[in-house]
């Protein structure tokens, strides 16, 4: 992934020193204003945060931007007979990432001097374009996974849905439907005192937003990725002994191999701000504001965990060019075509040839259904 968001960046702001202790920025004030100073017996808030966080958001930005304009780059060449279903999601979501990603260099230098510098207007923007990342992120991830749980669990009941049309129709939709639950990050974001892009914590919309934001983004994808992989390796396992030889076997175990990596990105990544920020919002309705121990606890996890969840949009590429064979062979045949080593498309085609036996097709033939669970596979 992931990633996306109105995230700690767009609610936390990062420490700065002062004197000798820390100034904390954070949503969660005692009083009108979007930060507070630690009592003496609070903990000191992520000492020199305001130079490794930058650093961190400086080199995200170079990765996710160069990795992500690859997968497009690569896919894209493509010509669309030879294309695979997968890819349509697989761009679309590397473009969320793409554009994402332009954002990072305005919140690493807001990080590093502790304010927003850049106005109101472009504390919406990038707070607008983090949320529509969010959503489109996970929701492109959830298409990904309910198609290859149609082409391994309901090959012959999906011969529509799995058509390059409706493929194209579904990410239109994602896309429409992202940018509308966007629109609350241009409605409440504002530039409190001139300094710091924030919204009202104490304002139950805010809340409300932030509740259902965590359970679109995080628990409801959760559940439908667990549905759909759960059943996807019980109908693997059912019809394991239907394989008619050792390569179908250790296709299938690739498949599990690279949706697992997958999975496990977007837990290790969304887990920890998710958890962080329930906590926030849950403790703002109850009690109404937090306590300094807790306010310093939930400010230093939503920093930090920002910044996992902000990686996600960086470890899609590496997951591809690591995991995907498939991806692999066509990212060399594009340098090779860069570089003018031979003919590549004639490389490229015989290539592609040469795995048609593992091409997906709307076959009952149960083994067929054991090899089509794979990114690997051409469609």
């Amino acid at each position: 992934m992931a990633s996306s968001t109105e995230m700690a960046l767009s609610d936390v702001k990062t420490s700065s020193t002062t004197d000798d202790y820390t100034h904390a920025f954070s949503v969660n004030s005692t009083d009108d204003y979007d930060y507070f100073t630690p009592d003496e017996n609070d903990s000191i808030s992520l000492p020199m945060s305001n130079i490794y966080i930058p650093v961190l958001y400086f080199i995200m930005f170079l990765t996710g931007f160069l990795g992500n304009l690859f997968v497009i780059l690569v896919i894209g060449k493509r010509r669309k007979k030879y294309g695979r279903l997968v890819d349509t999601f697989v761009i679309n979501l590397a473009l969320a990432d793409l554009v994402f990603v332009f954002t990072l260099p305005l919140w690493a230098v807001s990080a590093h001097s502790g304010e927003w510098p850049f106005g109101e207007t472009l504390c919406k923007i990038s707070s607008f374009i983090i949320a529509v990342n969010r959503f489109s992120n996970i929701f492109f991830l959830t298409c990904m996974s309910v198609d290859r749980y149609l082409a391994v669990v309901r090959l012959m009941d999906s011969k529509f849905l799995r058509s390059s049309n409706c493929a194209q129709i579904t990410c239109g939709v994602v896309w429409i439907i992202s940018f509308f639950l966007g629109i609350p990050s241009l409605v409440y974001r504002q530039l409190k005192d001139e300094t710091v892009c924030w919204e009202d914590p104490k304002s139950p919309t805010v809340q409300g937003i932030n509740l259902l934001t965590i359970f679109l983004t995080f628990l409801l994808p959760v559940l439908i990725l667990g549905l759909c992989y759960g059943s996807i390796l019980v109908n693997l396992r059912r019809h394991s002994h239907t394989a008619a030889n050792s390569r179908a076997e250790a296709r299938r175990r690739h498949s599990v191999k690279i949706v697992f990596a997958i999975i496990l990105a977007f837990l290790v990544s969304w887990l920890p701000f998710n958890l962080f920020k329930t906590i926030q919002v849950i403790e703002m309705m109850s009690t109404g504001n937090l306590s300094g121990e807790t306010k310093v606890i939930v400010l230093n996890g939503l920093t930090l965990s920002s910044c996992l969840a902000f990686l996600n949009s960086c470890v899609n590429p590496a997951i591809y060019l690591f995991l995907d064979q498939h991806f692999r062979r066509r990212a060399s045949i594009m340098c090779l075509s860069c570089l003018g080593q031979g003919d590549v498309q004639q490389t490229y085609i015989s290539s592609n040839s040469l795995s048609n036996g593992t091409s997906e097709s709307y076959s009952a033939n149960t083994s067929t259904r054991g090899r089509l669970f794979s990114f690997t596979i051409k469609e």
